[in-house]
Protein backbone atom coordinates (compact mmCIF):
# COMPACT_ATOMS: atom_id res chain seq x y z
CA UNK A 1 0.00 0.00 0.00
CA UNK A 2 2.95 2.42 0.89
CA UNK A 3 4.35 2.13 -2.43
CA UNK A 4 1.23 3.87 -4.18
CA UNK A 5 1.48 7.04 -1.32
CA UNK A 6 -1.61 9.03 -0.64
CA UNK A 7 -1.90 10.47 -4.36
CA UNK A 8 -0.30 8.91 -7.58
CA UNK A 9 0.99 11.99 -9.50
CA UNK A 10 1.50 12.27 -13.87
CA UNK A 11 4.86 9.68 -13.50
CA UNK A 12 3.82 7.14 -11.37
CA UNK A 13 0.45 7.09 -12.76
CA UNK A 14 2.12 6.05 -16.31
CA UNK A 15 4.41 3.71 -14.45
CA UNK A 16 2.17 1.85 -12.86
CA UNK A 17 -0.65 1.05 -15.98
CA UNK A 18 2.23 0.21 -17.98
CA UNK A 19 3.27 -2.36 -15.08
CA UNK A 20 -0.57 -3.73 -15.26
CA UNK A 21 -0.08 -4.05 -19.36
CA UNK A 22 2.56 -5.81 -18.64
CA UNK A 23 0.88 -8.37 -16.72
CA UNK A 24 -2.07 -8.69 -18.36
CA UNK A 25 -0.41 -9.45 -21.20
CA UNK A 26 1.17 -12.02 -19.24
CA UNK A 27 -1.63 -13.30 -18.74
CA UNK A 28 -1.88 -12.48 -15.23
CA UNK A 29 -5.22 -10.41 -15.57
CA UNK A 30 -5.89 -10.07 -11.27
CA UNK A 31 -2.58 -9.07 -11.02
CA UNK A 32 -3.03 -6.44 -13.67
CA UNK A 33 -6.62 -5.38 -12.89
CA UNK A 34 -5.67 -4.75 -8.75
CA UNK A 35 -2.69 -2.47 -9.96
CA UNK A 36 -5.28 -0.31 -11.86
CA UNK A 37 -8.09 -0.04 -9.50
CA UNK A 38 -5.19 1.05 -7.13
CA UNK A 39 -4.33 3.60 -9.96
CA UNK A 40 -7.74 4.76 -10.34
CA UNK A 41 -8.52 5.13 -6.71
CA UNK A 42 -5.11 7.50 -6.04
CA UNK A 43 -4.09 9.20 -9.19
CA UNK A 44 -4.50 13.14 -9.28
CA UNK A 45 -3.33 13.01 -12.46
CA UNK A 46 -7.14 13.00 -15.18
CA UNK A 47 -5.18 11.94 -18.29
CA UNK A 48 -4.10 8.92 -16.30
CA UNK A 49 -7.27 8.07 -14.56
CA UNK A 50 -8.81 8.00 -18.81
CA UNK A 51 -5.87 6.42 -19.47
CA UNK A 52 -6.31 3.65 -16.81
CA UNK A 53 -10.51 3.41 -17.59
CA UNK A 54 -9.46 1.98 -20.60
CA UNK A 55 -7.73 -0.43 -19.49
CA UNK A 56 -10.06 -1.53 -17.10
CA UNK A 57 -12.89 -1.12 -20.25
CA UNK A 58 -10.86 -3.68 -22.27
CA UNK A 59 -10.19 -5.86 -19.73
CA UNK A 60 -13.69 -6.39 -18.68
CA UNK A 61 -14.78 -6.55 -22.62
CA UNK A 62 -12.67 -9.41 -22.82
CA UNK A 63 -13.54 -11.46 -19.71
CA UNK A 64 -17.56 -10.65 -20.99
CA UNK A 65 -18.21 -8.72 -18.09
CA UNK A 66 -20.40 -6.19 -20.22
CA UNK A 67 -21.87 -4.42 -17.61
CA UNK A 68 -18.99 -3.27 -15.96
CA UNK A 69 -17.40 -2.76 -19.30
CA UNK A 70 -20.36 0.17 -19.22
CA UNK A 71 -19.85 1.16 -16.01
CA UNK A 72 -16.17 2.08 -16.70
CA UNK A 73 -17.11 3.65 -20.23
CA UNK A 74 -19.90 6.00 -18.30
CA UNK A 75 -17.02 7.07 -15.47
CA UNK A 76 -14.43 7.56 -18.57
CA UNK A 77 -16.68 9.77 -20.51
CA UNK A 78 -17.28 11.95 -17.71
CA UNK A 79 -13.87 12.36 -17.12
CA UNK A 80 -12.83 13.11 -20.88
CA UNK A 81 -15.99 15.89 -20.33
CA UNK A 82 -13.99 17.22 -16.84
CA UNK A 83 -11.07 17.51 -19.56
CA UNK A 84 -12.78 19.20 -22.48
CA UNK A 85 -10.23 17.43 -24.61
CA UNK A 86 -11.82 16.36 -28.08
CA UNK A 87 -9.44 13.16 -28.94
CA UNK A 88 -10.38 12.02 -25.01
CA UNK A 89 -13.98 12.98 -26.03
CA UNK A 90 -13.95 10.84 -29.44
CA UNK A 91 -12.33 8.14 -27.33
CA UNK A 92 -14.80 7.77 -24.60
CA UNK A 93 -17.95 7.58 -27.12
CA UNK A 94 -16.39 4.68 -29.00
CA UNK A 95 -15.96 2.78 -25.62
CA UNK A 96 -20.14 3.70 -24.81
CA UNK A 97 -20.51 2.31 -28.52
CA UNK A 98 -18.80 -0.78 -27.79
CA UNK A 99 -19.99 -1.39 -24.58
CA UNK A 100 -23.56 -1.02 -25.82
CA UNK A 101 -23.14 -3.33 -28.55
CA UNK A 102 -22.05 -5.78 -26.26
CA UNK A 103 -25.36 -5.28 -24.45
CA UNK A 104 -26.66 -5.70 -28.12
CA UNK A 105 -28.07 -2.56 -27.53
CA UNK A 106 -27.39 -1.35 -31.13
CA UNK A 107 -29.79 1.57 -31.50
CA UNK A 108 -27.52 3.39 -28.85
CA UNK A 109 -24.64 1.94 -30.24
CA UNK A 110 -25.68 3.74 -33.30
CA UNK A 111 -25.86 6.93 -31.89
CA UNK A 112 -22.81 6.83 -29.88
CA UNK A 113 -20.79 5.92 -33.18
CA UNK A 114 -22.71 9.36 -34.74
CA UNK A 115 -21.43 11.17 -31.91
CA UNK A 116 -17.67 10.10 -32.33
CA UNK A 117 -18.03 10.92 -35.90
CA UNK A 118 -19.47 14.68 -35.53
CA UNK A 119 -16.31 15.21 -33.43
CA UNK A 120 -14.06 17.96 -34.20
CA UNK A 121 -10.84 16.31 -33.10
CA UNK A 122 -7.37 15.58 -34.43
CA UNK A 123 -5.82 13.15 -35.75
CA UNK A 124 -6.06 10.90 -33.18
CA UNK A 125 -9.86 10.87 -33.38
CA UNK A 126 -9.34 10.76 -37.07
CA UNK A 127 -7.58 7.08 -36.10
CA UNK A 128 -10.36 6.27 -34.47
CA UNK A 129 -12.80 6.44 -36.88
CA UNK A 130 -12.28 2.85 -38.88
CA UNK A 131 -13.19 1.87 -35.30
CA UNK A 132 -16.36 3.86 -35.22
CA UNK A 133 -17.13 2.55 -38.73
CA UNK A 134 -16.79 -1.15 -37.74
CA UNK A 135 -18.85 -0.93 -34.41
CA UNK A 136 -21.32 1.03 -36.76
CA UNK A 137 -21.64 -1.39 -39.07
CA UNK A 138 -21.99 -4.15 -36.28
CA UNK A 139 -24.94 -2.85 -34.75
CA UNK A 140 -26.63 -2.50 -38.44
CA UNK A 141 -25.73 -6.25 -38.66
CA UNK A 142 -27.28 -7.10 -35.31
CA UNK A 143 -30.29 -5.17 -36.30
CA UNK A 144 -30.35 -7.15 -40.03
CA UNK A 145 -29.87 -3.57 -42.13
CA UNK A 146 -27.68 -5.37 -44.43
CA UNK A 147 -27.05 -2.14 -46.25
CA UNK A 148 -25.63 0.08 -43.82
CA UNK A 149 -23.61 -2.68 -42.11
CA UNK A 150 -21.63 -3.08 -45.29
CA UNK A 151 -21.36 0.69 -46.08
CA UNK A 152 -19.75 1.19 -42.38
CA UNK A 153 -17.10 -2.29 -43.24
CA UNK A 154 -16.12 -0.60 -46.13
CA UNK A 155 -15.40 2.40 -44.65
CA UNK A 156 -14.01 0.89 -41.92
CA UNK A 157 -11.38 -1.16 -44.65
CA UNK A 158 -10.47 2.02 -46.40
CA UNK A 159 -9.59 3.90 -42.98
CA UNK A 160 -7.44 0.40 -42.00
CA UNK A 161 -5.88 0.36 -45.65
CA UNK A 162 -5.24 3.97 -45.41
CA UNK A 163 -3.68 4.06 -41.70
CA UNK A 164 -2.32 0.65 -42.47
CA UNK A 165 -3.81 -0.60 -39.53
CA UNK A 166 -3.76 -4.19 -39.85
CA UNK A 167 -5.78 -5.24 -36.42
CA UNK A 168 -8.35 -2.94 -37.61
CA UNK A 169 -8.53 -4.76 -40.85
CA UNK A 170 -8.11 -8.14 -39.53
CA UNK A 171 -11.19 -7.51 -37.05
CA UNK A 172 -13.30 -6.02 -40.21
CA UNK A 173 -12.80 -9.16 -42.19
CA UNK A 174 -14.10 -11.40 -39.13
CA UNK A 175 -16.74 -9.26 -39.19
CA UNK A 176 -17.34 -9.59 -43.01
CA UNK A 177 -17.16 -13.56 -42.70
CA UNK A 178 -20.61 -13.30 -40.44
CA UNK A 179 -22.21 -10.64 -42.77
CA UNK A 180 -21.57 -12.81 -45.74
CA UNK A 181 -22.64 -16.10 -43.30
CA UNK A 182 -25.70 -14.32 -42.99
CA UNK A 183 -26.48 -14.06 -46.69
CA UNK A 184 -25.04 -17.34 -47.39
CA UNK A 185 -22.35 -16.82 -49.28
CA UNK A 186 -20.36 -19.21 -47.92
CA UNK A 187 -17.11 -18.60 -50.12
CA UNK A 188 -17.50 -15.40 -49.11
CA UNK A 189 -18.12 -16.31 -46.16
CA UNK A 190 -14.80 -17.73 -45.81
CA UNK A 191 -12.37 -15.74 -47.47
CA UNK A 192 -13.09 -12.87 -44.94
CA UNK A 193 -11.77 -14.85 -41.91
CA UNK A 194 -9.05 -16.28 -44.56
CA UNK A 195 -7.70 -12.83 -44.69
CA UNK A 196 -7.96 -12.57 -41.49
CA UNK A 197 -5.76 -15.47 -39.84
CA UNK A 198 -3.44 -14.90 -42.71
CA UNK A 199 -2.84 -11.06 -41.33
CA UNK A 200 -2.77 -12.52 -37.76
CA UNK A 201 0.37 -15.11 -39.45
CA UNK A 202 1.87 -11.89 -41.44
CA UNK A 203 1.64 -8.83 -39.24
CA UNK A 204 0.64 -10.61 -35.84
CA UNK A 205 3.68 -12.06 -33.61
CA UNK A 206 3.43 -8.73 -31.35
CA UNK A 207 -0.65 -9.14 -31.05
CA UNK A 208 -3.09 -10.80 -28.51
CA UNK A 209 -3.72 -14.26 -29.73
CA UNK A 210 -7.25 -13.29 -29.96
CA UNK A 211 -6.90 -11.96 -33.11
CA UNK A 212 -5.96 -15.77 -34.24
CA UNK A 213 -8.69 -17.32 -31.97
CA UNK A 214 -11.15 -14.49 -33.46
CA UNK A 215 -10.03 -15.47 -37.18
CA UNK A 216 -10.25 -19.39 -36.48
CA UNK A 217 -13.76 -19.56 -34.58
CA UNK A 218 -15.78 -17.36 -37.96
CA UNK A 219 -13.55 -19.88 -40.70
CA UNK A 220 -14.96 -22.71 -38.20
CA UNK A 221 -18.67 -20.91 -38.84
CA UNK A 222 -18.21 -20.78 -42.65
CA UNK A 223 -16.73 -24.24 -43.02
CA UNK A 224 -19.36 -25.52 -41.11
CA UNK A 225 -21.98 -24.11 -43.23
CA UNK A 226 -19.90 -25.38 -46.40
CA UNK A 227 -20.59 -28.56 -44.76
CA UNK A 228 -16.44 -29.33 -43.97
CA UNK A 229 -17.36 -30.55 -41.03
CA UNK A 230 -13.79 -32.02 -39.74
CA UNK A 231 -12.14 -28.49 -40.90
CA UNK A 232 -14.98 -26.52 -38.99
CA UNK A 233 -14.06 -28.91 -36.03
CA UNK A 234 -10.64 -28.32 -36.16
CA UNK A 235 -10.92 -24.15 -36.43
CA UNK A 236 -13.33 -24.37 -33.44
CA UNK A 237 -10.85 -26.65 -31.49
CA UNK A 238 -7.92 -24.17 -31.91
CA UNK A 239 -10.07 -21.00 -30.92
CA UNK A 240 -11.54 -22.68 -27.52
CA UNK A 241 -7.83 -23.78 -26.84
CA UNK A 242 -7.19 -19.86 -26.64
CA UNK A 243 -10.09 -18.65 -25.30
CA UNK A 244 -9.39 -20.79 -22.52
CA UNK A 245 -6.33 -19.86 -22.04
CA UNK A 246 -7.09 -16.41 -21.83
CA UNK A 247 -9.90 -16.55 -19.65
CA UNK A 248 -12.45 -15.14 -22.54
CA UNK A 249 -15.80 -15.74 -21.85
CA UNK A 250 -17.53 -14.19 -24.44
CA UNK A 251 -15.59 -16.33 -27.59
CA UNK A 252 -15.93 -19.55 -25.14
CA UNK A 253 -19.78 -19.50 -25.27
CA UNK A 254 -19.37 -18.78 -29.21
CA UNK A 255 -16.81 -21.83 -29.72
CA UNK A 256 -19.66 -24.34 -27.55
CA UNK A 257 -22.86 -22.67 -29.94
CA UNK A 258 -20.57 -23.85 -32.82
CA UNK A 259 -19.55 -27.35 -31.45
CA UNK A 260 -23.02 -28.04 -30.99
CA UNK A 261 -24.40 -26.58 -34.43
CA UNK A 262 -21.59 -29.35 -35.72
CA UNK A 263 -23.01 -32.19 -33.76
CA UNK A 264 -26.26 -31.13 -34.65
CA UNK A 265 -25.39 -31.01 -38.54
CA UNK A 266 -24.34 -34.73 -38.14
CA UNK A 267 -27.58 -35.11 -36.52
CA UNK A 268 -26.23 -36.23 -33.12
CA UNK A 269 -28.24 -34.12 -31.48
CA UNK A 270 -27.55 -35.89 -27.86
CA UNK A 271 -24.18 -33.71 -28.10
CA UNK A 272 -25.39 -31.19 -29.29
CA UNK A 273 -27.69 -30.48 -26.50
CA UNK A 274 -25.39 -30.18 -23.85
CA UNK A 275 -23.05 -27.94 -25.76
CA UNK A 276 -26.40 -25.59 -26.61
CA UNK A 277 -26.54 -25.69 -23.06
CA UNK A 278 -23.31 -24.70 -22.24
CA UNK A 279 -23.50 -21.75 -24.43
CA UNK A 280 -25.94 -20.75 -23.25
CA UNK A 281 -25.29 -20.18 -19.37
CA UNK A 282 -22.04 -18.50 -20.29
CA UNK A 283 -24.44 -16.09 -22.64
CA UNK A 284 -26.77 -15.29 -20.59
CA UNK A 285 -23.82 -14.85 -17.69
CA UNK A 286 -23.01 -11.91 -20.06
CA UNK A 287 -25.55 -10.64 -21.68
CA UNK A 288 -25.04 -11.50 -25.22
CA UNK A 289 -29.19 -11.89 -25.77
CA UNK A 290 -28.51 -11.97 -29.79
CA UNK A 291 -26.26 -15.45 -28.92
CA UNK A 292 -29.03 -16.65 -27.11
CA UNK A 293 -31.55 -16.57 -30.08
CA UNK A 294 -29.12 -18.62 -32.19
CA UNK A 295 -28.76 -21.07 -29.37
CA UNK A 296 -32.52 -21.34 -29.20
CA UNK A 297 -32.45 -21.64 -32.86
CA UNK A 298 -30.12 -24.31 -33.00
CA UNK A 299 -32.24 -26.41 -30.31
CA UNK A 300 -35.02 -25.89 -31.89
CA UNK A 301 -33.74 -28.19 -35.10
CA UNK A 302 -32.76 -30.24 -32.89
CA UNK A 303 -36.17 -31.04 -31.24
CA UNK A 304 -37.33 -31.24 -35.05
CA UNK A 305 -34.93 -33.71 -35.88
CA UNK A 306 -36.82 -35.70 -32.95
CA UNK A 307 -39.66 -34.73 -33.89
CA UNK A 308 -40.85 -33.33 -30.90
CA UNK A 309 -42.78 -30.66 -32.43
CA UNK A 310 -44.15 -29.00 -29.17
CA UNK A 311 -40.99 -28.74 -27.62
CA UNK A 312 -39.74 -26.75 -30.95
CA UNK A 313 -42.38 -24.71 -31.05
CA UNK A 314 -41.93 -23.57 -27.94
CA UNK A 315 -38.14 -23.07 -28.28
CA UNK A 316 -39.01 -21.10 -31.21
CA UNK A 317 -41.29 -18.78 -29.21
CA UNK A 318 -38.51 -18.00 -26.58
CA UNK A 319 -36.21 -16.91 -29.70
CA UNK A 320 -38.61 -15.23 -31.42
CA UNK A 321 -39.53 -13.19 -28.17
CA UNK A 322 -35.29 -12.20 -28.01
CA UNK A 323 -35.53 -11.20 -31.37
CA UNK A 324 -38.35 -8.77 -31.62
CA UNK A 325 -36.66 -6.89 -28.51
CA UNK A 326 -33.45 -6.98 -30.33
CA UNK A 327 -34.74 -5.99 -33.47
CA UNK A 328 -32.67 -8.53 -35.65
CA UNK A 329 -34.98 -9.43 -38.72
CA UNK A 330 -33.37 -12.23 -39.88
CA UNK A 331 -33.72 -14.31 -36.31
CA UNK A 332 -37.22 -13.12 -36.75
CA UNK A 333 -37.93 -14.43 -40.37
CA UNK A 334 -35.78 -17.40 -39.54
CA UNK A 335 -38.30 -18.04 -36.67
CA UNK A 336 -41.23 -17.38 -38.73
CA UNK A 337 -39.62 -19.69 -41.11
CA UNK A 338 -39.53 -22.82 -38.05
CA UNK A 339 -42.80 -21.96 -37.52
CA UNK A 340 -43.96 -22.62 -40.65
CA UNK A 341 -42.47 -25.73 -41.19
CA UNK A 342 -43.92 -27.14 -37.52
CA UNK A 343 -47.68 -25.79 -38.28
CA UNK A 344 -47.15 -27.36 -41.88
CA UNK A 345 -46.62 -30.32 -40.21
CA UNK A 346 -49.22 -29.92 -37.25
CA UNK A 347 -51.76 -29.46 -40.57
CA UNK A 348 -53.02 -26.20 -38.79
CA UNK A 349 -53.27 -24.06 -41.98
CA UNK A 350 -54.14 -20.92 -40.43
CA UNK A 351 -51.15 -20.83 -38.34
CA UNK A 352 -49.04 -21.35 -41.35
CA UNK A 353 -50.91 -18.79 -43.22
CA UNK A 354 -49.91 -16.36 -40.54
CA UNK A 355 -46.37 -17.25 -40.32
CA UNK A 356 -45.95 -17.36 -44.49
CA UNK A 357 -47.36 -13.39 -44.65
CA UNK A 358 -44.89 -13.03 -41.01
CA UNK A 359 -41.80 -14.61 -43.68
CA UNK A 360 -42.49 -12.41 -46.71
CA UNK A 361 -42.80 -9.14 -44.51
CA UNK A 362 -39.87 -9.75 -43.09
CA UNK A 363 -37.81 -10.55 -46.52
CA UNK A 364 -39.72 -7.41 -47.92
CA UNK A 365 -38.35 -5.09 -44.81
CA UNK A 366 -34.70 -6.42 -44.84
CA UNK A 367 -34.64 -6.23 -48.65
CA UNK A 368 -33.60 -9.64 -49.40
CA UNK A 369 -33.75 -9.88 -52.84
CA UNK A 370 -31.59 -9.11 -56.03
CA UNK A 371 -32.46 -6.02 -57.58
CA UNK A 372 -31.79 -7.40 -60.84
CA UNK A 373 -33.33 -11.01 -60.76
CA UNK A 374 -36.00 -10.45 -57.84
CA UNK A 375 -35.26 -13.51 -56.21
CA UNK A 376 -34.31 -13.82 -52.80
CA UNK A 377 -30.49 -13.32 -51.03
CA UNK A 378 -29.87 -15.75 -48.19
CA UNK A 379 -32.21 -18.41 -49.13
CA UNK A 380 -29.07 -20.77 -50.30
CA UNK A 381 -25.85 -20.49 -51.04
CA UNK A 382 -25.11 -18.11 -53.72
CA UNK A 383 -22.16 -15.60 -54.56
CA UNK A 384 -22.73 -12.42 -54.18
CA UNK A 385 -21.46 -9.05 -55.22
CA UNK A 386 -21.90 -5.60 -53.66
CA UNK A 387 -21.46 -2.54 -55.59
CA UNK A 388 -20.03 1.26 -54.32
CA UNK A 389 -23.22 2.23 -52.95
CA UNK A 390 -23.49 -1.25 -51.21
CA UNK A 391 -26.53 -3.04 -52.37
CA UNK A 392 -26.00 -6.68 -52.91
CA UNK A 393 -26.59 -8.61 -56.12
CA UNK A 394 -26.09 -12.32 -57.14
CA UNK A 395 -22.83 -12.58 -58.69
CA UNK A 396 -24.15 -13.94 -61.79
CA UNK A 397 -26.68 -11.35 -62.45
CA UNK A 398 -24.03 -8.32 -62.28
CA UNK A 399 -22.05 -10.82 -64.62
CA UNK A 400 -24.68 -11.55 -67.41
CA UNK A 401 -26.93 -8.68 -66.92
CA UNK A 402 -24.75 -5.24 -66.79
CA UNK A 403 -26.13 -2.22 -65.96
CA UNK A 404 -25.28 1.54 -66.22
CA UNK A 405 -26.29 2.12 -62.64
CA UNK A 406 -27.58 0.62 -59.37
CA UNK A 407 -31.04 -0.47 -59.96
CA UNK A 408 -32.10 -0.30 -56.10
CA UNK A 409 -30.29 3.62 -56.08
CA UNK A 410 -30.27 4.20 -59.45
CA UNK A 411 -26.74 5.38 -58.42
CA UNK A 412 -24.61 5.39 -62.20
CA UNK A 413 -21.05 3.69 -60.96
CA UNK A 414 -20.90 0.14 -61.31
CA UNK A 415 -17.13 -1.13 -59.97
CA UNK A 416 -17.33 -3.41 -57.46
CA UNK A 417 -16.95 -2.45 -54.48
CA UNK A 418 -14.06 -3.76 -51.96
CA UNK A 419 -16.24 -6.40 -50.58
Amino acid sequence: MRRFGVEMGQDQTKQQIEKGLRLYQSNHTDKALHIWFKVLEKTSDPGGKFRVLGCLITAHSEMGKYKDMLKYALTQIDTAREMEDPDYLTEGYLNLARSNEKLCDFQKTISYCKTCLNMQGTTTSLLLNGQVCLSMGNAFLGMSVFQKALENYEKGLRYAHNNDDKMLECRVCCSLGSFYTQLKDYEKALFFPCKAAELVNDYGKGWSLKYRAMSQYHMAVAYRKLGRLPDAMDCCEESMKIALQHGDRPLQSLCLLCFADIHRSRNDVEKAFPRYESSMCIMTETGNRLGQVHVYLGVAKCWLIQKELDKALDTVQRAQELAEGLGNKLCLLKAHCLNEGIFRSKEQQAELREHVVKFHECVEEMELYCGMCGESIGEKNHQLQALPCSHVFHLKCLQSNGTRGCPNCRRSSVKPGYV
